[in-house]
């Protein structure tokens, strides 16, 4: 087995504001990459998102095959290095980036499946939770 890379996220839903605690009444999440060899010694992934509501949110948006693998990967790198930022800075940022995304798309092919609902967890977030990540132009 080549790599076992297997990361997990939980999120909290208290952020600090001001000296202000902002509630964010959600339900407990988890978001979790594992993946699996097959019988050809290929690496699958799989993103694991314990969020009903995501699920729902992913329903409304369009296929995986309205963007190019490449163009996912390219948003989950910027999205990806913003969480980890906040991560390494929780009294900057508060306690919802509780864990470090391990995300490595340059050494890694996740696919274009994995890469779609990892771009639209990160929209899931914006738009339920009113957490801007990263500027978009025209934002």
């Amino acid at each position: 087995m080549r790599y076992l890379i297997i990361f997990s996220f939980v999120i909290g839903f208290l952020l600090a504001s001001c000296g202000v605690q902002k509630n964010i009444d959600a339900p407990d999440q988890t978001v979790k990459l594992e993946n699996e060899v097959a019988a050809d010694d290929t690496i699958d992934y799989e993103l694991i998102i314990l969020d009903s509501r995501f699920e729902t949110f992913l329903a409304t948006q369009p296929s995986a095959a309205y963007h190019t693998q490449s163009y996912y990967e390219s948003w989950n790198k910027r999205y990806v290095t913003e969480w980890n930022t906040r991560h390494s800075n929780p009294l900057r940022y508060g306690d919802f980036y509780q864990t470090k995304i391990e995300y490595r798309p340059d050494s890694n092919d996740y696919g274009l499946e994995l890469n779609y609902r990892l771009y639209y967890y990160f929209q899931f977030i914006e738009q339920e939770y009113g957490i801007r990540l990263i500027r978009r132009r025209g934002n």
